[in-house]
This record gives C-alpha cells, structure tokens and sequence, in this order.
C-alpha cells in the first residue's frame, strides 16, 4: 500500500511487571496493525534494565543511546529490581535516555475514570481532570552538586537545583499552548516564598509568558499549598505547570486522588521531533507480584496511546482511550488493584476484544 506509515518503535521492557504490562501494549498495537493496513509498527525489543545491570554492571550498553536514536518513539515498562539501588536504575536508563534525547516534556493526565477509584469522598468524575506539564530536564535532577570530605564526621553534600531561562521559558510556553487550545487555566507551582533564586525566577517567567497569553487564565500556588488543594479540591486544577521535582510528586498525587497508580500514563517529549519521545507507564516495577499476573495493564496501554498521539494517529489513540474508559467503568474485567480478579492477560485480552469490534 503507497501511503502505508511505518513507525520504529524501540521497546524496553525493563524489569519485573514491566515485561508483562509491556507485552500487552505490543498486542494491542498488533491487533491496530491488523486493523489498519496504513500503519504498520517496526518493534526493536531491547534486553536492558536492572537484571542485565546485574549481569553486565550497565543499565543499557555504551551505544544505547544510538541504537534508540534510530526509532521513532520508545516504549518503555518499568525500572526497578532488588539488590540495584534506585539511583543507579534512573540515572543509569531513565534519565540518561530523557536528557540525551531531550525530552524536556513530561505529560501526565489525570483523569478521572469512575468516582469509585478516588478515595476521596463525594468526587464526581469531573472534579478531577488534571494534566500536569512536568519540566523534565532541570532543576534537582540535573544531577548538579557535590559530595564533599565522604566517610568523615565533616562530611558535606549539596544538591544543587539548576533552572535556566530556555529550560523555563519552554515548559511554561508549552502549558499555555496546551492551555489555549483546550481553553482551560493553567497554574504554576512554585515555592518562591522560601527558594529565593529559583523559584522567584520560575514565577517571574510564568508571569512573563502569561503576558502573551491574555485569553487564558491563570493560577499561581505554592507546592504545599496545592498538595493540600489537589486532596480537598482538584477541581481547581486544569493544566498544571511544575519544575521537576514538585512536578514529580505532584502528579503521583494526583494519580493517587483520581484512578491509582494502575492508570497512570505518561509521556517525555521532544516536541520538536528531533530526537525520539519515550512513552512509559509510573507505577514502577512492582516486583513483589512480578510473574503473578495481578499487573494492571491500562497505564502501559493508556501510554502507548499517548505514544500513538504523539505519533500522529489521534483517532487510534482516542479509539484506545475510550476502550479503558469502557473496561474499567464496566468492571467486568479488572485487575485485584481494581478490585477484579482478572490477569494481566485477560485485560489486555479485553482490551483487543473491544478494539475489534470498532
């Protein structure tokens, strides 16, 4: 077929219930494949992550990042084994991957499905529709700092946070684009009341930006005041904009206020496209129920349309996404974290039967 599009997917699986959320994503987009004679996937499966640390004393091998640089997009499980630190494991394949490739976008929605999986009380589905816009190459992740006198009663560390005008400017731009496209507020999260340097900096930008931006309304909080804000009254958010480490712990509360760490999506995005975009579920490799068949599968699957989104096939993307809406409001065929005695099979299984029937 002339117009058939192929796309080259690098897939990592990772370790623990990575493997298995993992490979039930790659048959949903075999069945999509199947369904659609103009696309057609090139999947590259690679072996790196915890386990082959252990064997080989690397997260991914030396020529890692050029063997992924050759794909268009980049599926990935989950992190995470006992016996290998958890700052070797991110900065080892996680954040080596997003800062080589530049994936300054971290995208991650929130929301929420059923009433039923909040725990908070007398929610109703439309309180909580949040996507936050995490900044995802800066700040405390940086990996600036120092380690000073190690092993004596002196010892010294310093961890430092690193925001820069570009990296600032561009997370926040991105959030109103997004903001004024789907004509919601955007709010800042900052800590300019007791970070002098760089959070007065990120607020100042933000109201720099906002100036550009008079048709989309705004909001400014502190961090501990929207930790609060998203428990007592998520409504309030929309898109929300965050440097990297509030960004961080903000999203896993809002994924803990509306559908769990079972449906948690994410994307990091190049959004200029010259490099690669790694799309991964967050709730980690989970390795005290690895090989049991208990993982939920609808965040890996939830980021494979996202993946599809980004990829320019938004109807499939769309037609997934209401698919999930459709099996966990059903509850016919839910994980034990959903409160179902489905496998991770049998889900994915669900997902595929209903994809079918479009």
């Amino acid at each position: 077929m002339e117009n058939k599009k192929t796309y080259k997917i690098a897939v990592v699986a990772g370790d623990g219930i990575g493997t298995e959320v993992t490979e039930e994503s790659l048959k949903v987009l075999r069945t999509l494949e199947e369904l659609d004679k103009s696309v057609k996937f090139d999947f590259t499966e690679y072996p790196w992550g915890c386990e082959y640390y252990l064997k080989t004393g690397e997260m991914m091998p030396k020529d890692g990042i050029e063997k992924l640089s050759k794909s268009d997009a980049i599926l990935l499980g989950a992190v995470g084994y006992p016996g290998v630190p958890d700052h070797i494991s991110l900065w080892g394949l996680l954040v080596e991957i997003r800062k080589e490739f530049d994936q300054y976008i971290n995208y991650r929605p929130s929301l929420l499905i059923n009433p039923d999986l909040s725990p908070l009380k007398g929610i109703k589905k439309e309180d909580v529709q949040i996507k936050v816009i995490r900044e995802n190459s800066e700040g405390e992740y940086a990996g600036a700092g120092a380690w000073l006198y190690k092993g004596t009663p002196h010892e010294v560390v310093i961890q430092d946070g690193v925001f820069s005008r570009h990296g600032c400017e561009r997370v926040i731009r991105y959030a109103f684009e997004l903001a004024r496209k789907e004509h919601k507020k955007v709010t800042s999260i900052s800590k300019g009341n007791a970070m002098q340097y760089s959070m007065v900096f990120w607020d100042s930008i933000f109201n720099e930006i906002s100036k550009e931006y008079p048709d989309v309304e705004t909001d400014s909080l502190l961090v501990d005041a929207a930790a609060m804000t998203l428990v007592k009254n998520p409504k309030r958010f929309q898109i929300v904009v965050a440097p990297n480490l509030f960004g961080d712990i903000l999203t896993d509360l809002a994924a803990g206020v509306s559908n769990g760490m079972g449906l948690a999506a994410s994307a990091n995005l190049n959004p200029e496209r010259k490099f690669p975009s790694m799309f991964e579920p967050v709730h980690g490799s989970a390795p005290d129920i690895a090989g049991q068949g208990k993982s939920n599968p609808l965040a890996s699957i939830w980021s494979s349309a996202l993946m599809l989104e980004f990829l320019g096939e938004k109807d499939w993307a769309d037609r997934i996404v209401k698919i999930i809406y459709d099996v966990v409001n059903e509850k016919k065929v839910l994980t034990p974290d959903m409160g179902g005695t489905a496998t991770t099979s049998e889900v994915g299984d669900e997902v595929v039967r209903k994809l079918k029937e479009v």
